[in-house]
């Protein structure tokens, strides 16, 4: 029996990869690498499931915010950057055999535009999103159902019912 969908946001520095990078690789797929934030970690390890929807969001940025929806494409796997000594998220105490980081891959299925904090913000629907807590910095978090359609709502009026057209993104 398959669990039911799950939401996620998943924030990503544009210099180091943004949506269009994304949009661009392969299948429109990248591995999420470089996540070392054990309860990140731990949401991609036991409780993100292929074909969860994925609002990534474009961080530590000029304009902040959701820029284009996504979805989970595999399973976790170990994150090869902790392995190599001249990548930033390079670490030592990681063992081929026991390794500490995780990755998924990510496929891009399309770019909105760019919804910030701001607009976030103004909806009273949102006001429990965990990106908009004080003091979260979390580079994954869960969002629920409802803020889910209340964010493609927010998007439709731009996007159009396209927004809406992937099906492998509809609530249960």
């Amino acid at each position: 029996m398959n669990s039911p969908t799950r939401y996620w946001l998943m924030k990503s520095e544009p210099e180091e990869c943004a949506i269009d990078d994304a949009l661009a690789a392969p299948e429109a797929t990248v591995a999420w690498i470089g996540v070392r934030n054990y309860q990140a970690r731990n949401f991609m390890r036991d409780a993100m499931q292929v074909g969860d929807g994925v609002l990534f969001y474009h961080s530590s940025c000029a304009e902040p915010g959701i820029a284009g929806l996504a979805r989970v494409a595999s399973e976790a796997y170990p994150d090869p950057s902790q392995f190599d000594p001249a990548s930033p998220y390079f670490d030592p105490k990681s063992k081929a055999d026991a390794p500490r980081w995780l990755l998924r891959d990510v496929q891009a299925l399309r770019k909105t535009r760019l919804l910030g904090l701001a607009e976030l913000r103004q909806h009273p629907g949102l006001a429990d999103m965990k990106v908009l807590q004080r003091g979260n910095r979390l580079s994954i978090t869960e969002v629920s159902q409802s803020e889910w359609l209340l964010v493609l709502a927010s998007l439709a009026p731009d996007a159009g019912p396209a927004v809406f057209e992937c099906p492998q993104l509809k609530p249960d």
